[in-house]
């Protein structure tokens, strides 16, 4: 087994470096985060960063990189206090993949790659009107994170869609049935098999 130090990973090419330590959680949720800005210009990026952090209420926090860059994202719910979290499918891959091209602030998107502005009522940010699994939410805190500069945002789920088909009897969602994706590193992307639901653990009961 190979072991990578501190200073391996601080002498690492930068490419490589991040390929490595985005990696180091293994497979993650990915999905288009949309928002729009006061102006009506909207945005759409892929974020794999999406945690639950709890059910009541029921909260959802993203991480958004340091802003040596424009964060058109981070700055857009800032301004508006509401974003969009769209799931992937495989149909929407490659399209989605594609907005995590750095496109000026003037270039939607969405129009860039073709996909789909989808609105709901008194709701600023634009659903990926292609996803089958989208999610509303309100920010509620920004917390930033000194170690890296980067910040925590977290939001309140205020909408959920999805197909009636994909409810589960116990409450949970079919992410296979949805053909929703996971990811690693930068560009890797994977499907979700089931492996088995188990009984909830308890002290009394071996494994």
């Amino acid at each position: 087994m190979q072991t990578f130090t501190t200073a391996d990973l601080d002498g690492m090419e930068k490419l490589s470096r991040v390929q490595l330590a985005t990696s180091l959680p293994g497979v993650k949720p990915i999905a288009l985060i949309g928002t729009k800005d006061r102006a009506g210009r909207s945005n759409l990026a892929p974020f794999s960063s999406i945690i639950h952090l709890g059910s009541v209420p029921a909260l959802l926090g993203m991480v958004s990189r340091p802003d040596s860059v424009d964060r058109h994202t981070l700055s857009n719910l800032v301004e508006t206090g509401e974003w969009t979290i769209n799931h992937l499918h495989s149909e929407i891959l490659a399209a989605a993949h594609q907005c995590s091209a750095r496109y000026p602030r003037e270039v939607s998107e969405f129009v860039a790659t073709g996909l789909t502005e989808h609105y709901e009522a008194d709701f600023t940010a634009p659903f990926v009107a292609e996803s089958r699994f989208r999610i509303g939410m309100k920010l509620e805190e920004i917390i930033p994170i000194p170690s890296n500069g980067t910040r925590l945002i977290v939001g309140r789920v205020v909408m959920v869609q999805v197909a009636e088909q994909a409810l589960l009897e116990h409450g949970g969602i079919d992410l296979v049935g949805l053909d929703c994706l996971a990811s690693t590193a930068l560009d890797t992307y994977f499907r979700v098999l089931p492996l088995a639901r188990l009984a909830h653990a308890k002290p009394d009961i071996s494994a």
